[in-house]
C-alpha cells in the first residue's frame, strides 16, 4: 500500500498511513525502507533515493512486484531530478549534469535523449559538445478549447433555425 501511495505521488498519506495505531506494530526495516523512499520521492532528489536504495537493498530487491515498481519510480525519479537541474538553464554541460545527479554521462545523455524524444523536455543534445540546449515552450494553443465550445453554441443556433423553418412552413 505504501509503494502504491508512492508511485501517484501522495507523500503526505504515507506518514498518516504510519502513525495509525494498527501499522505501529507491523514496524520494521521494510517500513523504513518505503519511509526512506518517499521522502526522496518528496524531495524529487535522485541521490537520497540512490542512498536510500543502497541502504535498504535487501529489502527493496527481495520482491519481484517491489522491484519492478522501484524501477520505475526510480526511473520517474531521474526524469523529475533532470527536469528540477536544467529548469533554470537555457545551455547546460552534460557532465555538469552527471556530477550533480552523481551518475554516468552515459546514463544522464541516454535518460535526456529519451526524455526529448517523449516530448518530457523541450530542448536538443549536442553531442559533439555535450551540452544539453534547453527551449522555452511555447505558449499553449487554445483553439482546441475553444472549438469545443463553438459546437455547442453552433448546436443552439441550428436547433434555433429548425424551430424557425419548422414555423414558415
Amino acid at each position: 500500500m505504501l509503494l502504491s501511495q508512492i508511485m501517484l505521488g501522495n507523500y503526505d498519506e504515507i506518514k498518516g498511513v504510519l502513525m495509525n495505531k494498527n501499522a505501529l506494530k507491523y514496524s520494521s526495516p521494510h517500513l523504513d525502507a518505503m519511509i526512506a523512499i518517499s521522502e526522496a520521492a518528496k524531495k524529487r532528489s535522485m541521490s537520497q533515493f540512490n542512498v536510500a536504495f543502497e541502504k535498504y537493498k535487501e529489502e527493496l530487491q527481495c520482491d519481484a512486484v517491489v522491484r519492478k515498481h522501484v524501477k520505475t519510480l526510480s526511473s520517474k525519479m531521474l526524469e523529475k531530478d533532470l527536469c528540477r537541474l536544467v529548469e533554470s538553464y537555457s545551455q547546460v554541460d552534460i557532465s555538469h549534469i552527471a556530477k550533480m545527479i552523481g551518475m554516468d554521462n552515459e546514463k544522464v545523455e541516454k535518460k535526456l535523449s529519451q526524455m526529448i524524444l517523449d516530448k518530457k523536455l523541450s530542448g536538443c543534445l549536442h553531442q559533439g559538445e555535450g551540452v544539453l540546449v534547453v527551449f522555452e515552450l511555447p505558449p499553449p494553443d487554445h483553439t482546441y478549447e475553444l472549438g469545443v465550445k463553438t459546437i455547442p453554441a453552433m448546436s443552439e443556433v441550428l436547433d434555433a433555425l429548425y424551430v424557425r423553418a419548422r414555423n414558415i412552413r
